[in-house]
């Protein structure tokens, strides 16, 4: 029974190591720019928005469109969409290469049993 164990060990601590090898090369080549994130979320045209013609007399709408212009060169708005895909990966990969490092850790309590 102990050498199933051992055997059982080095198939979980070689998959555990093998998950946080291939996380941290996809973290590695998403953050460099080699590939990219898996697009979660989207941004919708917010150029109907910027665009929308005001009457000389609406001073609201049109104090809302310089707004929008300002904040839309400050922070253009695709690039929300980016970070927010970049934290969502962030979070995924944490929890792969945290469960990578479980299964290893459960590995190597299998080999240490005697």
């Amino acid at each position: 029974m102990t050498f199933l164990n051992k055997i059982i060990g080095y198939v979980l601590l070689i998959a555990g190591l093998a998950l946080i090898v291939f996380m941290v090369s996809q973290s590695y080549s998403i953050f460099t720019g080699k590939a990219l994130p898996p697009v979660i979320f989207k941004v919708s045209s917010f150029q109907s928005a910027l665009e929308k013609s005001t009457e000389p007399l609406d001073l609201q709408g049109q104090m809302q469109n310089v707004v929008n212009q300002q904040i839309g060169q400050v922070l253009p708005p695709e690039i929300l969409p980016k970070i927010f895909n970049l934290v969502a990966w962030s979070f995924f990969a944490f929890i792969l290469i945290f469960a990578g490092g479980t299964i290893a850790s459960i590995g190597v309590k299998l080999i240490k049993i005697v």
